[in-house]
């Protein structure tokens, strides 16, 4: 199963933020930001992050995506 974290980059459209901004907020490395941009698994520590600071649920940033 793969993860795809679009829902987070509408979210961040929606909310005016742009990654950097998001980098602030919630104290990420740039490493991580990087592996959210490639999809890549992130710790759930980091999404409880950016829940906590974007006001939102983890549904909300992010999906599983069924291989077929």
């Amino acid at each position: 199963m793969d993860v795809s974290y679009n829902k987070l980059w509408k979210l961040m459209i929606d909310k005016g933020i742009n990654k950097s901004e998001l980098r602030s907020l919630t104290g990420i490395g740039t490493n991580t930001l990087a592996k959210l941009s490639k999809n890549q698994q992130v710790s759930m520590d980091v999404l409880m992050k950016i829940c906590t600071k974007l006001n939102c649920d983890i549904s909300d940033i992010c999906e599983f995506i069924k291989e077929n």
